[in-house]
Order: C-alpha cells, then sequence, then structure tokens
C-alpha cells in the first residue's frame, strides 16, 4: 500500500494546475486540487473579507469561495462561462478559488523554478516560486498562504 501511495505521490510531482487571472498566468500544485468546477450560485456571508464572496453548496458540503481577484488587489469583473472555481484543500479546509480560466495542467522541473524576487515593500507572500516553461513563465501560488490562520480559523467556523 506504502509503494502504490509513492507511486501515486510520484505522479503528482512537479504537476501544476495553471490558470488566469487578469492576464497573468498562476500555477498551483495538483496535489492541492481536488476539482475544478464551473461558477454557480454563491451565497453571501457577513463579516467575512470582501475578497471571500461567500459559500457554494457542492453536493451537500459547504464550501467557502475566494475571488482570486480580488486577494490580489485587482478590480472585480463580472463572471462568465470561462470563469472556474477550482476547489483546494487549504489547512485542512477546502476552499473554492474563483479564477478567470482554468488553461492546463503543466510538468514544471523543479529545476525551472527559480525564488519569487524580494520587493522593497516585503514578499510576494503568496507566490512560492517562478515556474519557467518555454518562453513564458507561470507566477506558483502558494496555497497554504492564500489564507491567514485566523482566516482559515474563520472559515471553519461557517
Amino acid at each position: 500500500m506504502a509503494e502504490l501511495l509513492e507511486q501515486f505521490e510520484d505522479t503528482q510531482a512537479d504537476k501544476y494546475l495553471t490558470f488566469v487571472v487578469e492576464n497573468e498566468h498562476y500555477g498551483l500544485e495538483i496535489k492541492h486540487v481536488t476539482e475544478i468546477i464551473g461558477i454557480q450560485q454563491i451565497t453571501e456571508i457577513p463579516e467575512v473579507p470582501g475578497y471571500i464572496r461567500g459559500i457554494i453548496n457542492l453536493r451537500g458540503k459547504i464550501i467557502p469561495v475566494m475571488d482570486v481577484r480580488l486577494r490580489f488587489h485587482k478590480p472585480f469583473r463580472e463572471y462568465n462561462d470561462r470563469t472556474c472555481i477550482i476547489v483546494v484543500d487549504v489547512k485542512d479546509l477546502s476552499v473554492g478559488l474563483i479564477v478567470d480560466s482554468v488553461s492546463e495542467v503543466l510538468t514544471i522541473e523543479r529545476d525551472n523554478i527559480v525564488p519569487p524576487p524580494e520587493l522593497r515593500q516585503g514578499t510576494n507572500k503568496y507566490v512560492m516560486g517562478i515556474g519557467k516553461v518555454g518562453q513564458d513563465v507561470k507566477l506558483l501560488l502558494d496555497c497554504d498562504k492564500l489564507l491567514h490562520e485566523n482566516e482559515a480559523e474563520q472559515l471553519q467556523r461557517i
């Protein structure tokens, strides 16, 4: 059984689900992704940060959804038929990430990932690395940093 688990983990190594938010290309380690769904009815909840759009009912499971655009301080854009929700596991919590569109699953070898540049106002707290894919770059996000500790606790109580 342990060998089977190791083989499964090896198939996920260096694999990233890539997506677009406002013309920028991002990636998430595939091991965090549980599924991708189309945009659906979101129920707003009071007293949460503005980038938490609300909750959805996914086959009987209540999942908070975060608009990645708003999380990254980009302007809100109306959702359309390309808008998707990427369901990820973050800090023992399932969270939906609303993105403009999903691109593909890519293999990005560790040798092609460099640390993000440090900026004067601090570090890129959501970006764990920059993946080089041909002439393109993908900003690889750290799922665990998308939610601060207190936000995860607040959403677990929903």
